[in-house]
């Protein structure tokens, strides 16, 4: 799937290192629990190209064609089992040497229009701790729109830990279309 600047597309086995290196670094992974081992990592990446094995969809390696090989991921993936009922979510982590640039937005736009157009999904969301104010303004800046009587606790984060708090935006079908 191509944008005006990016190519998303399915991952390859060179991207792996890039995607380590990413989940290795601090700040990268500030709203999440821990940074991620070598192993770990692939092992994410893997769950990853699964879904997009099974699905046809998922989170796609982002490419900035003739700069970058690989600067991250944007894409779709089910929230089924964070939220507890059936969704989609629409995430994005991308290396900090990117950041600024509007490749988040550009990428999460398209995927959007993906899961509405041709996955025909009704409905997707977001969400992140409550003090990532980067990827609320990504959220915001996608249309999304949050409740806060839907903020809800991460099921696996532990309660004591300041990450465990999380936001919920959402986007339906008809409030993207009339933005399009």
């Amino acid at each position: 799937m191509r944008t005006e600047r990016l190519l998303l597309r399915p991952w390859r086995a060179g991207d792996r290192a890039a995607f380590a290196e990413l989940n290795a670094d601090p700040h990268v992974m500030e709203w999440f629990p821990s940074t991620l081992t070598r192993a770990e990592s692939d092992a994410l990446a893997e769950r990853i190209e699964q879904q997009m094995d099974v699905h046809g969809w998922g989170l796609w390696a982002v490419e900035v064609p003739g700069i970058a090989d690989f600067i991250g991921f944007v894409g779709l993936s089910p929230a089924d089992g964070t939220l507890g009922y059936p969704s989609v979510e629409v995430g994005w982590r991308l290396a900090p040497s990117q950041w600024g640039r509007g490749y988040a937005p550009e990428g999460a736009l398209a995927a959007l229009r993906f899961g509405f157009q041709t996955l025909e999904l009704e409905e997707i969301v977001s969400f992140t701790s409550v003090g990532n104010v980067r990827s609320r303004r990504v959220m915001e800046k996608l249309g999304m729109v949050r409740r806060p009587e839907e903020d809800f606790d991460h099921p696996r984060i532990p309660q004591v830990s300041p990450l465990c708090r999380h936001v919920l935006y959402r986007i339906t079908h008809s409030a993207f279309s009339t933005q399009e």
